[in-house]
């Protein structure tokens, strides 16, 4: 990694990334666009070669809307190299961990991280509503951990929530924001709260969403209408949840509700039985909706 040339502006050319899932081929993907070297790594070589042919499919779809070019996007897939082994993080200039939501996993993630990763390394993590500070807690390096949370899905949102624990360093964040901008991203700062900022306010609004339609106050679609016309969102609440995925959006809730203990963030019932029965949403071809798979 090269020296810092001022505040913020430390050398990367390599970015680390871990799980190839969504999010993860998502952020590869910007990252790969935007002119960076990309590690892509998961457990199992078909995780990061479906995580390949899915970012190969959003490029053909940029090229058709003239958003890219041809030349574009072979350099974007020629960036991004993948591996099973998470020691090869230990070439990259950055880490950015896009793993499931599960705190054990990633704190497992981070304990391994530090051993691999040079000490001057910043470890970002995307989790969407896990405390920085309990994920810094599993390093020796508490200055240089800090949450980079994408939206979903990564190429098109354009927002970035940069979570600052108590012990992230302004070098750290200076870095991270710089970064954020570089790739084109608005980045917005949260202190390290459950939920932060988005799903602070978001997850209520489709629990609600998804109580209002368990209780017959209207039907889905005009659940979701209501709220498109009503309030200028471009996707109803339910739709939204399918789209993030029922099981995603059920772990955050319960994730904000272990932290706060206040019942605004229990999850509804509903919710509960649909992930039960394995309707998470898009990806499996029903949630709230039934998709084309």
């Amino acid at each position: 990694m090269g020296e810092g040339k001022g505040e913020g502006d430390l050398a990367i050319k390599t970015i680390g990334i871990i799980g190839a899932g969504t999010m993860g081929s998502g952020i590869s993907q910007v990252m790969a666009l935007s002119g960076f070297e990309v590690v892509l790594m998961d457990v199992k070589d078909e995780f990061t070669h479906r995580g390949i042919e899915n970012i190969k499919k959003r490029l053909d779809k940029m090229l058709e809307k003239g958003k890219i070019t041809s030349e574009d996007k072979e350099k974007a897939i020629a960036r991004i190299r993948t591996t099973t082994k998470l020691e090869d993080m230990s070439i990259v200039d950055f880490v950015i961990e896009a793993a499931s939501e599960v705190e054990e996993l990633k704190l497992d993630i981070f304990k391994r991280l530090d051993t691999i990763c040079a000490k001057p390394i910043i470890l970002s993590t995307n989790t969407s509503s896990i405390p920085i500070t309990r994920i810094a807690s599993a390093t020796k390096r508490p200055d240089k951990v800090i949450g980079m949370h994408f939206m979903n899905p990564a190429p098109v949102m354009k927002l970035i929530e940069i979570i600052r624990s108590e012990g992230t360093s302004e070098e750290t964040f200076l870095v991270v924001k710089n970064l954020a901008e570089k790739i084109g991203k608005i980045p917005v700062v949260s202190k390290d709260r459950p939920g932060f900022i988005v799903n602070r306010v978001l997850m209520p609004m489709i629990n609600e969403a998804i109580f209002a339609l368990m209780e017959g106050v209207a039907t889905k679609e005009d659940i979701d209408n209501a709220m498109v016309y009503g309030t200028n969102q471009p996707i109803g609440p339910l739709a939204l949840a399918d789209l993030i995925g029922l099981d995603t959006v059920i772990s955050i809730m319960e994730s904000i509700y272990k932290e706060t203990k206040d019942s605004k963030h229990q999850p509804c019932p509903l919710l509960k039985k649909y992930v039960g029965e394995g309707k998470l949403g898009r990806k499996t071809g029903e949630g709230f909706y039934k998709y084309d798979k």
